[in-house]
């Protein structure tokens, strides 16, 4: 983000602090915990025959650019949720593992949980010269992103249906990061449940997918909760400035 090489003596770096950024009502993102009580979440249904897609065209092989490949396609999705900070006054970066921590409920017994964390630049960035065909002014770079089998959520060794439509946690490491978000930009998280063909289709149903038929493939209606008592959150590093 900082187009800048730093030496530093240790990994993640010692200095830096552990905050959350919280999901929020309204699609928003924030470092302080939400206050309502109860009853706050977001929800989306994903359908395994129309899965969000890895990159927003068609590549002959995988495209290099995909690790920082603009995510407005998947903005746009009624299966993808979508959280956003305010414009930042201040630099602000990101060292070391990103953990997200979420609590989750899906109408089937098995759920792929997807969470990518977004740089999002000003409207009127400027385009460079050189750059990947895509207009820079409201630029998603995707920073991040990982996935996780919901059933392997506690243990590979030992899958865990869900229980439908009971709000359960989920905790898992993306890999990690430096990164800055300059000022003027935005930090986004989405969350969706398909990301082909990066993961294989979960048919949403707790069974080994690889005997999984057509008729397995079911929609599901996936819920992440944002309250009080239920927070969601990604845990980062801030590095000070």
């Amino acid at each position: 983000g900082a187009n800048q090489w730093r030496k530093i003596d240790a990994w993640p770096p010692k200095q830096t602090v552990a905050k959350s950024i919280y999901l929020q009502a309204g699609g928003k993102l924030s470092f302080d915990p939400p206050a309502a009580d109860a009853g706050e979440f977001d929800e989306y249904t994903s359908d395994p025959k129309k899965p969000v897609p890895l990159t927003p065209g068609i590549a002959g092989g995988m495209a290099q650019r995909y690790m920082v490949d603009d995510q407005r396609h998947a903005a746009r999705r009624p299966d993808v949720l979508v959280y956003q900070s305010d414009v930042l006054e201040d630099d602000v970066t990101i060292a070391g593992p990103i953990t997200p921590s979420l609590h989750v409920s899906t109408t089937g017994t098995d759920c792929d949980w997807i969470v990518k964390v977004i740089d999002v630049y000003p409207d009127h960035f400027p385009d460079e010269k050189g750059n990947i065909g895509n207009t820079l002014g409201g630029y998603q770079q995707l920073v991040r992103g990982e996935i996780i089998r919901g059933k392997f959520r506690n243990s590979l060794e030992n899958p865990e249906a869900f229980v439908p439509g009971k709000p359960t946690k989920v905790t898992f490491e993306v890999s990690d990061t430096l990164h800055t978000f300059r000022r003027g930009h935005r930090i986004m998280i989405q969350i969706h449940s398909t990301w082909f063909p990066f993961a294989d289709l979960n048919p949403g149903k707790f069974m080994n997918i690889n005997e999984a038929t057509e008729a397995d493939f079911q929609k599901t209606t996936q819920r992440v909760y944002h309250s009080k008592s239920l927070p969601s959150a990604v845990k980062v590093g801030i590095l000070p400035h």
